[in-house]
């Protein structure tokens, strides 16, 4: 059974938008978009007109990056992007469902619920690991896809790599795995990436956002199967990456020891980060994470997240997700922001 048989008939079977841009191969006089033959004034991008689709230089550099072949990886508008497409291309509006663990990303939901999918939740256990076998006995026909996310958002724990070769091969011929690698950088354990070629039921998620300092850039990436890539092209809109996007990506992977620098100062800080809020009054427990974060327990976690905030300093408030109502999600930032942090919530002023 190929993973297309678990894609929408519908969508297998329709005519994809064709852009200006996809057949303008070869040319030099481009006349077929309806564009302005003039940039604009200090436009050294050429912005007047249409980017390509899939930009060759863009998912040539991210191809390498992750040890995949270029038809196996569909950029766009960061992750949210791949998991809406996903959700679409798989999902019959009423009829298929999605699995996910909470507490967890919220997005999986959220694109679940715009499309009409229902959403079946397995809860983590109490530390926060993932049972493969309530999961696996959580799948009905209906699941099309299974997420999971690694290190996980908002606790920070990983999915060990044995769990996750179990998940794909039982969920073969029914349901496509979701990986969502978002904060996998700042990971001991590492990517699950080299198992694309293995297994066509297996799509991980990256991003640009975190570890390469590209948020406001919105550039993610879905690795899958080159069939399951194809069927993503035809829904996908037809220039998902504006220029200035490309061009900042592109210029953030030609220097890789810029991040790299930065990743290593994330993981020490945040070695220092939990030794230090363990000792800190009225914290309960500072999770273990393979994030740039940390989920932390408080006394009075609402109390925290307003002193913090009357001092200027933005948490995430994590109170709404299952297990976690006295908690508050905090980035591990620069030396000195995390510093402040520490002082505020030790007592010092703001």
């Amino acid at each position: 059974m190929s993973v297309l048989d678990l894609a929408r008939p519908e969508i297998r079977a329709m005519q994809p938008y064709s852009s200006a841009r996809m057949e303008a191969s070869g040319g030099k006089v481009f006349l077929n978009a309806n564009e302005s033959p003039w940039a604009s004034n200090e436009d050294d991008l050429g912005c007047n007109r249409y980017p390509d689709p899939q930009p060759a230089a863009l998912i040539d550099a991210l191809a390498a990056l992750y040890g995949v072949q270029r038809e196996q990886l569909l950029v766009g508008r960061g992750s949210d992007e791949a998991i809406d497409l996903l959700v679409r291309a798989f999902c019959r509006a009423g009829e298929d469902a999605i699995l996910i663990q909470p507490p967890t990303f919220g997005m999986y939901a959220v694109c679940a619920h715009i499309q009409n999918a229902a959403v079946i939740e397995v809860a983590l256990a109490a530390d926060f690991t993932l049972d493969v076998d309530a999961v696996l006995a959580a799948v009905t026909p209906a699941v099309k896809l299974v997420f999971i996310c690694s290190p996980n958002n908002p606790t920070g724990q990983t999915v060990p790599r044995a769990a996750v070769e179990r998940l794909v091969q039982a969920l073969a011929g029914r349901a496509v795995l979701v990986v969502d690698e978002a904060y996998v950088e700042f990971a001991e354990a590492g990517s699950v990436a080299d198992l694309i070629g293995q297994y066509d039921n297996l799509a991980i998620l990256r991003t640009l956002s975190k570890a390469w300092a590209l948020a406001g850039a919105r550039v993610g990436t879905l690795l899958a199967h080159a069939d399951v890539i194809a069927l993503l092209r035809r829904i996908m809109p037809p220039y998902p990456l504006p220029l200035p996007c490309v061009a900042a990506a592109l210029a953030a992977l030609s220097a890789p020891s810029v991040a790299a620098e930065h990743i290593a100062v994330i993981d020490e800080q945040r070695g220092v980060m939990r030794a230090a809020l363990a000792r800190v009054a009225g914290v309960r427990e500072v999770l273990p994470s393979q994030a740039n974060f940390l989920a932390v327990r408080f006394d009075d976690a609402g109390a925290v997240y307003q002193r913090l905030l009357a001092a200027g300093i933005v948490v995430r408030d994590v109170r709404r997700y299952p297990n976690l109502a006295d908690a508050l999600r905090i980035t591990i930032g620069t030396p000195a922001e995390n510093a402040r942090v520490l002082a505020i919530l030790q007592g010092g002023a703001a």
